[in-house]
């Protein structure tokens, strides 16, 4: 029996139904998120033109303000992982209780900073007059709505450490439907405009914000965690979520550059940039999925002391990394006669997409091993490491991409750019996993 279990294949048939029973369910909560914002959009266009236009800038505040903090979810996920390998289920709870806690705190800061700077905010975005109005009324409503979005990312968190990805897709579809369902009501049935998609979507967040509590709570009573507020582990949340906080900071730069260069060479490279973006940020969260499990994963390894076993799965990830991204870029050179349509019809903007979509195909697998290896290296709780590659690949990524308009290159030349950045990050990453040095067994790291 036992030598059953140490089969090469066996271990690998174990770890393909973990990978694929905790990143299917993540993958669709991680889908149903970016739907928010398309059902406002949908509803509030039918108000005006000025109005869906300030949707669009305050959403993009709003989102951006959210997505700084998605470390409540990695560093959270990582800690609670270790905890539940060690066997301590008492202590992953209470570790989890600490980053809800850090992230109502953030919360509130960030509405206490939103609501009086939101005009100015609007302004720097580039409202125009007719839509600044609107701009402002949705962004300091929804604004309300931050600190549940980041109780959210944070209890989302302790469920993946605790190896639990389909709650959050429940409550993701649920609050998907609630959603909807509000803003119909609120902007036309009750008439309040786009002030009712802000308020709708603010009762939605916090209703999911309401049911993670409720699990995760039940899950501290039963193992006898204590709810209460403890400094000293919101400081260490806060610490180790710090150089993830860096990291992600440098991603959002390296994405507003390749934004910043595409619109100086031109609408259609802009326009075009967009789509492909678009496309590119929907590949992302297929490969997310599989990072996710990897957090988890590994996390749970590394807390029961299993070092060979982290490796092992560490090891099949990055197959399922290279598989999954061999399997997007094909989809993507597949699909370009059916989906292109559906974006545009300019053909000037149709002929500069069709070479920057063959890049991205080819640059999936590099994508697949990078975000495999970001999600193992999380799960570690190596954010230091993370923080200092990702600086550098700004470093690299910047002056090439910076370089394109001046060296005459077209949008083309700014996705290889962008491969590079891939490229780079994939280097550091797989000199860190080969290493061997983000491998520290233990309840804590």
């Amino acid at each position: 029996m036992t030598q059953a279990l140490r089969d090469p294949k066996t271990v690998r048939r174990r770890h393909d139904r973990e990978i694929v029973s905790l990143a299917v369910p993540a993958f669709g909560a991680l889908v149903a998120e970016p739907l928010f914002v398309i059902v406002d959009s949908a509803i509030v266009g039918h108000l005006g033109t000025p109005q869906l236009a300030g949707l669009g800038v305050a959403a993009a505040l709003l989102m951006t303000a959210v997505s700084v903090f998605v470390f409540l979810a990695y560093a959270t996920t990582a800690a609670v992982a270790r905890r539940v390998g060690a066997g301590d289920l008492a202590s992953a709870i209470r570790q989890g209780m600490d980053g809800i806690w850090l992230a109502l705190l953030l919360g509130v800061a960030v509405v206490a900073v939103t609501l009086p700077a939101a005009p100015w905010l609007i302004d720097i975005f580039g409202a125009s007059d007719t839509a600044a109005p609107y701009a402002i009324t949705y962004l300091r409503i929804s604004s309300l709505g931050i600190p549940a979005m980041l109780i959210v990312l944070a209890a989302t968190g302790v469920l993946r450490g605790l190896q639990d990805t389909r709650t959050p897709l429940y409550v993701a579809i649920g609050g998907f439907a609630a959603n909807a369902a509000l803003n119909v009501g609120l902007v036309y049935g009750a008439g309040l405009g786009i002030a009712g998609s802000a308020w709708g979507t603010v009762i939605a967040q916090c209703g999911m914000a309401v049911a993670y509590l409720i699990v995760v709570v039940r899950g501290a009573r039963k193992h006898g965690a204590s709810l209460r507020p403890d400094t000293a582990g919101i400081r260490a949340s806060a610490q180790a979520g710090a150089p993830l906080l860096v990291r992600t900071l440098s991603l959002r730069a390296v994405l507003l550059i390749a934004t910043a260069v595409a619109a100086r060479l031109g609408d259609a490279e802009i326009a075009a940039h967009q789509i492909v973006l678009s496309l590119w940020s929907l590949m992302a969260f297929a490969l997310d999925a599989i990072a996710i499990a990897g957090q988890a994963i590994i996390g749970r390894y590394l807390g029961a002391g299993d070092a060979d076993g982290a490796r092992q799965v560490c090891r099949r990830m990055v197959q399922w990394g290279i598989a999954s991204g061999v399997v997007l870029g094909l989809l993507i050179v597949a699909a370009r006669p059916l989906f292109l349509p559906l974006f545009t019809g300019d053909s000037v903007v149709h002929d500069t997409l069709l070479p920057v979509l063959l890049v991205v195909a080819l640059s999936q697998p590099i994508a697949g091993v990078v975000f495999v290896l970001d999600g193992v290296l999380m799960g570690a709780g190596d954010g230091r490491y993370l923080a200092g590659a990702m600086l550098v690949t700004l470093a690299v990524f910047a002056p090439v991409a910076l370089l394109v308009p001046t060296l005459g290159g077209g949008l083309t030349a700014l996705w290889w750019a962008m491969t590079l950045m891939m490229a780079v990050r994939m280097v550091t990453l797989w000199h860190r996993t080969r290493s061997g040095r983000w491998i520290v067994t233990g309840a804590s790291r």
